[in-house]
């Protein structure tokens, strides 16, 4: 499940993680609102699998991705989902509450093309390819 707000963010991420070795077809929704209910299923959301893996981004409309991981940690269903927060900001407390409120990991995103896609394939090496998921 991708949560990012930038469209050509979004794109990207999913562009980049398509060729990869796992199939994979993430959900993508666009603010922080829309991230909750998806993930308990509610309207337009109802039947909806439960995903595997979240990609967080912090700067989001109506509900911020700190506002999503208090929203996870609060659902026994949904924290053991792993979070990884991609996020422009490299601020220290954003870092520090992401974990706090129960993040996976913190990865800045970088601002040029070619660190953006390889940061994403990283990421989708060690969580999709190295690490066993719940």
């Amino acid at each position: 499940m991708i949560v990012e707000d930038n469209e050509a963010d979004a794109f990207l991420i999913t562009e980049t993680l398509q060729p990869g070795p796992l199939s994979c077809d993430p959900v993508i929704v666009k603010d922080g609102v829309e991230a909750c209910d998806y993930l308990h299923a509610r309207e337009p959301y109802e039947g909806a699998a439960q995903p595997d893996l979240i990609l967080l981004d912090m700067n989001l409309p109506r509900l911020n991705g700190h506002g999503v991981l208090r929203e996870i940690q609060r659902d026994e269903r949904l924290k053991r989902i792993p979070v990884v927060v991609l996020s422009s900001s490299d601020a220290a407390p954003d870092v520090e509450r992401s974990y706090d409120l129960g993040a996976n990991c913190y990865v800045t995103k970088p601002v040029g093309l070619h660190e953006f896609q390889s940061r994403v394939k990283e990421i989708e090496n060690f969580w999709l390819s190295v690490a066993r998921l719940p």
